[in-house]
């Protein structure tokens, strides 16, 4: 079995979960609408260290489905379109999950 390939060394680790846990603490005074947005910024830093360590299927989820979804604030116009496309990015993730972790299983 070959060693895994770490995706986060300490210094970007320690980035997001200094990001993960400021927004935390920011959560209790801001508008809900802007838990979204800290996430994502937050999914935006792994996926952009993860697109160049990664599997090639891994990578291409972070690029192609991560990548482009916008770092902004749930939009009061066209929020069922943002929701949809995250659901839509949601549910690829768990096909890219089945693939990786259930054999056999194609989504």
């Amino acid at each position: 079995m070959t060693e895994p390939v770490w995706v986060l060394d300490e210094d970007d680790a320690l980035e997001v979960l200094a990001h993960l846990v400021t927004a935390a603490r920011t959560q209790v005074d801001e508008a809900a609408e802007y838990g979204p947005l800290r996430l994502l910024t937050a999914a935006h830093k792994v996926a952009d260290r993860l697109a160049a360590r990664a599997s090639e299927p891994t990578a291409a989820f972070a690029r192609d489905h991560v990548g482009p979804l916008p770092e902004l604030a749930v939009p009061r116009e066209g929020r069922d379109e943002y929701v949809a496309r995250l659901d839509a990015v949601c549910a690829e993730l768990g096909a890219l999950l089945a693939r990786r972790y259930v054999p056999g299983r194609s989504s």
